[in-house]
């Protein structure tokens, strides 16, 4: 496969051009002054941001671990857990398989799990969050997690998850008819995650390495449930009310979180989405396009992307961000103005979302379409 994120990478001819035409150190120093202030509130974290593929901002804020005998100082190959942002790898591996022609959007659930007890759910609904399933972190009495109170393994993974769906009587209640509304769920991309499993006959850390990762580049990127332990080098662990949290009950739960990374990776996420060797432009533009219009505003979701629309219902913004014990990740692009702002923390800290300010920098001055309600976007 053609690496396109090595593709775009510029010559220095054509970083000194485009420094020129975007006005690069006016808005590098405006940035600089934003995160000042988000440092004084409290982000503890990494940041990349770049337009045009080139580079205007780049920082290391805090610690990785902050007890004192494991103190370390972030570097720029610290790994965080990207919690929701993981979403969008599920995505792009699903439409990977969609266009091999292993998948289908109309596929149902029980075509690769039979005893799955919610019907009339397809691959569509479940990329779009549309299916109205409960989400898995709530559906169940802890009396079903037999090892929850004395934190011992094994922890449930997502074939435990499938299982405790098919078998738990009265079966969770949905939370709406399929295709009815939009209701974001945890349950839709670890049932992703499970079918992508059944469809190739590995594991979703497996195929997503062969099929993301390493093509692309992505060295320093893991799915949590990974043996490789490189992942463990210069991993970080988050942090939230001032105390470190420990390993999740649903940690090995994958697809809906579960991937750590780093900003230099995601900037290679970032160009990959922007060119055509991953996916076939036709197929990456699915992810996309709007799919939830029962509620009027500009914020929607496509296919493992949020978007805010502009006022002919096109993406004027397309991100994802996250937050899963201690850690929240921001990733935010422009297809417009070709800008992409990367934070990633992992000691919570709500400024993490707030992009407002940084968006009106790379337009090149104020941008209507981001209202004052849209500074803090949805997790």
């Amino acid at each position: 496969m053609r690496n396109c994120a090595e593709d775009q990478i510029l010559t220095a001819d054509q970083q000194v051009a485009i420094r020129k035409q975007i006005n690069a150190d006016e808005k590098t120093q405006k940035i600089e002054d934003i995160f000042r202030q988000k440092v004084r509130s409290g982000l503890n974290g990494n940041v990349l941001i770049a337009q045009k593929g080139l580079i205007l901002y780049k920082k290391c804020f805090g610690l990785g671990h902050f007890e004192r005998n494991e103190r370390d100082t972030l570097v720029e190959d610290s790994k965080f857990q990207l919690a929701s942002l993981s979403k969008t790898f599920t995505a792009v591996g699903t439409l990977k398989l969609i266009e091999t022609g292993k998948l289908k959007l109309e596929d149902s659930i029980q075509k690769f799990y039979p005893d799955f007890p919610y019907h009339g759910i397809t691959v569509r609904e479940l990329l779009s969050h549309r299916s109205g399933l409960p989400n898995y972190q709530y559906a169940f009495d802890d009396s079903m997690k037999v090892n929850f109170y004395k934190k011992e393994k094994p922890y449930p993974n997502n074939a435990t998850i499938m299982h405790w769906f098919a078998t738990v009587k009265p079966t969770p209640q949905r939370y709406n008819i399929p295709g009815r509304g939009f209701s974001y769920s945890n349950t839709n991309y670890m049932v992703l995650a499970s079918i992508i499993e059944k469809v190739t006959g590995e594991s979703y850390e497996a195929f997503i390495h062969k099929n993301i990762f390493e093509p692309l580049g992505m060295h320093h990127t893991f799915v949590a449930t990974t043996k490789n332990d490189s992942i463990n080098y210069h991993r970080t662990a988050g942090y939230q009310w001032n105390r470190r949290i420990p390993k999740d009950y649903y940690d090995d739960v994958v697809g809906d979180k579960g991937i750590y990374s780093t900003t230099g990776d995601l900037f290679r996420w970032y160009r990959a989405l922007n060119g055509d060797c991953l996916l076939q432009k036709k197929t990456l533009a699915e992810a996309f396009i709007p799919r939830s219009f029962e509620r009027k505003g500009t914020k929607n979701y496509g296919y493992g992307f949020r978007m805010m629309l502009n006022d002919m219902n096109q993406p004027e913004y397309i991100y994802h961000s996250g937050w899963w014990k201690g850690y929240n990740t921001m990733f935010w692009f422009s297809p417009k103005d070709e800008y992409v702002i990367i934070i990633l923390g992992n000691k919570y800290n709500t400024t993490v979302y707030q992009v407002k300010e940084l968006a009106e920098i790379l337009h090149g001055g104020s941008n209507n379409k981001m209202s004052a309600g849209d500074n803090d976007v949805e997790i």
